[in-house]
């Protein structure tokens, strides 16, 4: 196996830039970098048969992944998470066709642990020891957990009132936290400090190339889990938007693959009320958001500011015929405990804020019961035991 990487893309001016050292965002103006591949030759030598027969994690793709040297994977055997039909929950909707990826059983129980094994994979490739994060909870167990695999060291900034087990989690694995009043976007300020004094290198969301590339795998995922057919719709609780943003590259990739065709899915971001900067700016009709003053969700993976690929997301929601709704706290405990009761799945907050957001899009008329309909789950609820009184 060999990666087909061939360079970095400036997502906003299209500079390009080598991936021969460690780069954070575009050195002219500031935007996302993405990982670009030599697709042309990569569909000489994979295909989706050869893929199958592979070890059911996130790397099976690994053509499609930036690391070099297979040696220098970080893994904990994170991916390939089940797609489940959700039939009761489905039927009290009227329903015919609704689906759940549970991201909940990944290494670090959330989505988090694709992106982490991706960016801590290629920092090890380039011989960093010490990285630095900020985190609204799961994004710091993940790096913890993905920097100790691979002998690397971690700090760790999160706001004081992040649920406790991402704080314990944190704390066992012995990764350096620091606990601060305010928000994710306080912390990342604070973890960029601390990385420019010290010479380390910060792994924020979409502020470095890399951890996109474990998210969009969940495309891959949910393309050959599906049959390389897509569905007609994606519902995914956003906060820093890397899930979003991942699975629309990965879809544009697919298709210059020739492994899916030209179909997309509608593609749904539900944050809360208490924090919707996406929603706002969808609604608004503008190109970036402006950052939400007063944040606060229970959901503390929605409780999201800023976004530095705010943009990204705007316009996959915009260009699937998409669209972004905003949820109230209740609702999110309401539909987080009536999967439970359904299904038997204790999914976390931000994935219970996807049963209302579906809702309130049947309602709307912007989705229709017979559609073949994805919800993503991003994490577990058992991360979240504070929040529920019973």
């Amino acid at each position: 196996m060999r990666s087909f990487l061939t360079h970095l893309e400036c997502t906003y001016c299209k500079a390009i830039f080598s991936t021969e050292k460690p780069h954070r965002t575009c050195n002219k103006c500031s935007k996302v970098l993405f990982p670009r591949y030599d697709i042309e030759n990569a569909k000489k030598e994979i295909n989706p048969t050869k893929i199958s027969t592979r070890t059911p994690t996130m790397w099976r793709y690994f053509e499609m992944l930036p690391i070099i040297n297979p040696d220098n994977i970080v893994t904990l055997g994170e991916g390939f998470t089940p797609i489940l039909p959700i039939n009761n929950l489905g039927k009290s909707l009227d329903c015919s066709n609704l689906f759940i990826k549970d991201e909940g059983i990944n290494p670090t129980s959330s989505f988090k642990a694709r992106g982490l094994s991706a960016a801590v994979s290629k920092a090890k490739e380039f011989g960093l020891t010490e990285l630095t994060i900020p985190s609204a909870g799961n994004a710091a167990g993940a790096l913890a957990a993905y920097c100790a695999r691979g002998g690397m060291k971690s700090n760790i900034f999160m706001p004081r009132d992040t649920p406790i087990a991402n704080i314990k989690e944190v704390s066992i694995i012995g990764s350096n936290l620091t606990l601060i009043d305010g928000l994710i976007n306080d912390a990342g300020k604070l973890s960029q400090e601390k990385a420019e004094k010290e010479n380390l290198f910060d792994v924020s969301t979409l502020k470095e190339p890399y951890r996109v590339e474990g998210k969009k795998t969940m495309g891959y995922e949910i393309a050959e889990q599906m049959n390389w057919e897509l569905p007609d719709a994606i519902i995914y609780p956003t906060g820093g938007g890397t899930g979003i943003v991942g699975m629309w590259k990965a879809f544009d990739e697919l298709e210059q693959l020739g492994w899916i065709d030209s179909k997309r899915p509608k593609m749904f971001c539900v944050q809360s009320s208490g924090c919707a900067p996406i929603v706002k700016a969808f609604v608004e009709k503008t190109e970036f958001a402006e950052p939400w003053q007063n944040a606060k969700t229970i959901a503390s993976g929605l409780r999201v500011p800023v976004a530095i690929g705010d943009y990204l997301i705007l316009d996959a929601l915009r260009s699937s015929n998409g669209g972004a709704v905003s949820v109230d706290d209740e609702d999110i405990l309401l539909e987080t405990k009536l999967i439970a009761e359904l299904e038997g799945m204790f999914i976390c907050p931000e994935g219970g804020a996807t049963i209302k957001g579906l809702k309130i899009l049947l309602d709307n008329g912007q989705l229709s019961t017979d559609d073949n309909i994805l919800l993503l789950n991003t994490g577990t609820g058992l991360k979240y035991l504070d929040i529920f009184k019973n």
